[in-house]
């Protein structure tokens, strides 16, 4: 087959309807569980002019609804540059969609009464215990700093309302600080010495004051390390990818899959800027970063997306109980912290946050699609993620699509799912 056919060709799954034993779920046709098999292949159809056009290399999307996959389908390259066609199996670089696997993991030493959401971070490394917060001139942070109100919690951490932000995500002074992200932390630091970085540094603002991205999710990881006596990709191997059957996750890509990991386009379509897989997780990180160090698959995702629609059930599988599930997924910022979530994705621009994922609690006034109670945290990589109970719906779309035009997918790719509901 040429390399035009393969392109124009969509490497579609589904077509027999029979399931094949990979498979996240049982397969069920679009119209048993009210979609329109007509309408769904509308994401085809855009999927493939993008991709023609050069937006994107490729994508991959797996659709469930009512416990049915009915769409497992994968479009365009795993590697343009290399002429690899994409397949559903490929493996993509997830960075933030990290953050709720972590976060789950925390929440079932929780349950074991290992850790306590109200804990201050403290309690596992003393060297936080006296934080200090940027001081501010005309509402701006300077090099002056006064001492915290109060500790941070685990639950900051989960929430991000600790204070420790990305410094990639900021000009001033403080941010100027910080490691730009999650994987520039882990290619240059161990966790001790990240540890140590961030308690010398100052908050930008006080403990559970405001929302704003940053590293509690990395720090929440290294909590579970300190309880466990394990690494983060040790523990969540044996608790929740192993258990769920996800066994292309992890942080790091063995010799024998790196032929299946997805690069993006050699140079961003908007800012002609090189693209590279960031971590790049063929080789060693100095940490597994729980905030963005980890990469999945398409159906080993939804797998887990599946899980927190069944309430903590996975297959014969229960990880959590359902009221700590439900606990999660509820909005945790409330009335009392400034909502700057816009800020870290302007697609979840008006979402509230629960822990490690942001929850919908408008029906309208966000700028895409869904029911009050949909959950997601996408990746700064190009990947995208969300699951809407009332609905029964669950999709994940992966993409090594890492610059803004992600937000871009992020919108799109939400509006052609949900035309294609027709109950």
């Amino acid at each position: 087959m040429t390399a035009t056919k393969i392109l124009a060709t969509t490497v579609c799954m589904l077509a027999s309807g029979a399931a094949l034993a990979d498979d996240p779920l049982p397969r069920g046709k679009p119209e048993e569980v009210g979609l329109s098999s007509e309408r769904l292949g509308r994401i085809g159809s855009v999927l493939k002019a993008d991709i023609e056009a050069g937006r994107i290399p490729g994508a991959v999307i797996a659709i469930a609804r009512r416990g049915k996959l009915v769409a497992l389908d994968a479009y365009g390259w795993r590697d343009k540059a290399g002429g690899v066609a994409m397949t559903t199996d490929t493996i993509f670089n997830i960075a933030s969609m990290t953050k709720p696997m972590t976060t789950v993991g925390a929440l079932m030493l929780y349950e074991q009464g290992k850790i306590l959401i109200d804990d201050p971070l403290s309690k596992y490394f003393p060297k936080f215990a006296n934080m200090r917060v940027a001081a501010r001139e005309a509402g701006e942070p300077t090099a002056e700093t006064l001492p915290a109100n109060r500790q941070i919690t685990i639950q900051d951490l989960m929430r991000h309302t600790s204070g420790l932000i990305y410094g990639g995500r900021g000009t001033s002074v403080v941010h100027k600080m910080y490691p730009a992200g999650s994987g520039d932390a882990a290619r240059d630091y161990d966790g001790t010495a990240f540890l140590d970085k961030l308690a010398s540094l100052p908050l930008l603002h006080q403990p559970a004051t405001v929302w704003d991205y940053g590293f509690g999710l990395d720090v929440l990881g290294l909590t579970i390390e300190s309880i466990t006596k394990q690494t983060l990709g040790q523990y969540l191997q044996a608790n929740l990818f192993s258990p769920l059957g996800m066994t292309d996750t992890g942080f790091s890509i063995s010799a024998e899959k790196a032929a299946r990991y997805a690069k993006p386009l050699p140079a961003d379509p908007d800012t002609g800027k090189p693209q590279v897989r960031s971590p790049e997780l063929t080789q060693p990180i100095k940490f597994e970063c729980g905030g963005g160090c980890a990469a999945s698959t398409a159906s080993d995702y939804l797998r887990f997306a599946m899980m927190l629609m069944n309430r903590g059930s996975g297959g014969e599988a229960r990880l959590l109980g359902p009221k700590t599930v439900d606990y999660m997924l509820s909005d945790q910022l409330g009335p009392n912290i400034r909502n700057l979530v816009g800020n870290a994705d302007p697609t979840r621009a008006d979402y509230g946050f629960g822990l490690g994922l942001a929850v919908r609690t408008s029906p309208g006034v966000v700028r895409m699609m869904g029911s009050v109670g949909q959950f997601s945290w996408p990746g700064a990589s190009g990947t995208d993620w969300w699951v809407d109970p009332k609905e029964q719906l669950a999709v994940v779309y992966l993409s090594a699509a890492p610059g803004p035009v992600r937000w871009h997918y992020r919108q799109k790719i939400n509006a052609l799912v949900y035309q294609a509901i027709i109950d």
